[in-house]
């Protein structure tokens, strides 16, 4: 996960000049203090945040524009964005963000995937907030919308903030205590929960406030079953033993109650 963030943090910005188009990437000059110029490249996706058939519908050859630095492959060529720099207004909001930070928005929308939020001082007609489906809340849900609702008031924290993408990825469990801390003793004893949800390869069941753990297939029956619900339906109760509370993955393994576990 860090290394993912690392990756997507703020890179140089570059002043280059527009020598060409490789398809729909664009090739630009850098500069090279009276030496001979290196060529470097903008991908065609890192050219522009507007809908365009190709780059040249916004850059001429010879025309000077700022890029921001992304890394080197292809040989060692210098990729850019040129996104990352289009709006200065933007990126100026976005820069002054850093991991950790406690903000404040609105919810703009929900979707399956997560949620957006207008987050407070961003540039007009803009919105830049975002937050995963698994960083809203620690309990279980079936979609965003049973944790927040549009026009909800929320206080965040920021994951990071990415200039080429424009977009600031919050969380609202970072300003939660995580229940598995509080629950990490249980490992051993027996419980009995409902089931919250069937899959293919075993079930969910609750077990406590915001804790669901997993019990696989194999820990229902030693008879062979296609599938779960062919053993037990969702919202029936059944008796498990807590085999394993992984803190750093977040994850609850269980056992069949009275049996052995097995890894």
């Amino acid at each position: 996960m860090q290394f993912l963030i690392d990756q997507l943090r703020p890179g140089a910005v570059r002043t280059v000049k527009v020598a060409g188009f490789d398809g729909v990437d664009v090739l630009v000059q850098l500069d090279a203090a009276g030496e001979e110029a290196e060529i470097g490249r903008i991908p065609g996706h890192e050219a522009s945040m507007r809908r365009m058939e190709h780059p040249s519908e916004l850059f001429e050859v010879g025309q000077e524009i700022k890029a921001e630095e992304i890394g080197r492959w292809r040989e060692g060529q210098l990729q850019l964005s040129a996104r990352a720099c289009e709006s200065p207004a933007l990126r100026s909001f976005l820069l002054a963000f850093e991991p950790g930070q406690v903000v404040a928005g609105t919810v703009s929308a929900v979707h399956n995937f997560g949620v957006f939020v207008h987050i407070d001082g961003e540039p007009d007609g803009l919105c830049t907030g975002f937050i995963r489906v698994s960083d809203l809340t620690w309990g279980w849900i079936n979609h965003p919308s049973e944790a927040v609702e549009a026009g909800r008031r929320i206080t965040a924290e920021v994951i990071i903030a990415e200039t080429r993408s424009g977009q600031v990825t919050l969380s609202l469990t970072a300003l939660q205590e995580d229940p598995l801390i509080r629950f990490a003793d249980q490992v051993g004893r027996v419980l009995t929960g409902p089931v919250t949800k069937i899959v293919p390869f075993g079930v969910f069941v609750q077990l406590a406030p915001d804790v669901v753990g997993f019990l696989h297939l194999s820990e229902l029956t030693d008879e062979p079953v296609e599938a779960p619900d062919q053993l037990v339906d969702e919202s029936e109760l059944i008796t498990v033993k807590v085999a394993e509370v992984d803190l750093q993955r977040h994850r609850v393994r269980l056992g069949a109650a009275g049996g052995t576990d097995r890894t």
